[in-house]
C-alpha cells in the first residue's frame, strides 16, 4: 500500500515521514488553505534533502511559470493540480514532472468518472479522487466520498484515493478493491493542529496494514 500525507509545513516532519518510509510528502502551495506552507519550508533546505519519499507539490489553478518555479525552487517530483486545470496544461507539465490530477467527487456521486478523467487520459501520470466540497473548497473537507461510485468505473490509471481518511480506517482500505488502486492520501484526521501531523498515530496506522 502506497501512502501519502498531505499538508507537510516542518521539514522536521519530512523527516520523520521519512524515517517512517512513508512514499509521498504532500507541500501545498494553495494560499487560502490552512495548510498552506508558505515560507514554512525552505526551498533549498527541502530540494537538497536526500530523501526516498516523493516530494508532491499541491497546487489550485497555478499559473505555468508558477509551477516551474516551485518544481526548480523545492526540487519536487511530483505536481499535483487540485483546481480546472486543462489537459493541455497537464500535457505541457508532464514534460517536467509527473503529474497527479485530481477529481472531486461528490460523498454519493452520480458522475460518470470515466467520461470526467477521458480528457486527461493521455497526459497524466495518477488520478486522484478527493470529496467535493463546498463551491470554493478544493478538497481537505475531512469527508469520504462514497468509494463504491469507483467500482463500476474502469479508470486504467493508478490514482490515489483521499478524502477524510482517518486512523481507524486501515481495514476499509485493505478491503478496498480496484485493479488501478495505487495509493491512499491521508491528511486533516493525523494532525494535531492543521499543518502538524500526529506521528504516533500515523504509526500506529501504518501498523495496522501489516
Amino acid at each position: 500500500m502506497n501512502i501519502k500525507v498531505c499538508g507537510i509545513t516542518q521539514f522536521k516532519q519530512l523527516q520523520q515521514l521519512e524515517a517512517l518510509n512513508i512514499d509521498y510528502a504532500g507541500l501545498i502551495f494553495y494560499k487560502e488553505s490552512p495548510r498552506y506552507m508558505g515560507d514554512k519550508l525552505i526551498g533549498k533546505e527541502v530540494k537538497n534533502a536526500d530523501f526516498d519519499l516523493k516530494k508532491v507539490g499541491v497546487f489550485v489553478n497555478p499559473s505555468y511559470s508558477d509551477l516551474l518555479d516551485a518544481i526548480d525552487e523545492y526540487g519536487l517530483d511530483i505536481v499535483q493540480l487540485h483546481g480546472n486545470e486543462t489537459p493541455e496544461m497537464c500535457e505541457e507539465l508532464s514534460a517536467e514532472v509527473e503529474v497527479i490530477k485530481a477529481f472531486r467527487l461528490g460523498e454519493n456521486g452520480t458522475a460518470d468518472i470515466d467520461k470526467l478523467v477521458e480528457p486527461y487520459d493521455a497526459v497524466c501520470d495518477y488520478y486522484l479522487f478527493d470529496t467535493a466540497g463546498l463551491k470554493e473548497s478544493f478538497g481537505g473537507t475531512g469527508k469520504q466520498f462514497n468509494w463504491s461510485i469507483l467500482n463500476s468505473a474502469k479508470i486504467e490509471k493508478p490514482f490515489f484515493l483521499s478524502g477524510g481518511i482517518g486512523p481507524d480506517d486501515a481495514a476499509k482500505v485493505k478491503a478496498f478493491k480496484h485493479p488501478d488502486f495505487f495509493a491512499i492520501d491521508v491528511n486533516s484526521k493525523f494532525e494535531t493542529e492543521p499543518g502538524v501531523k500526529d506521528m504516533a498515530m500515523l504509526l500506529k496506522f501504518l501498523q495496522a496494514f501489516k
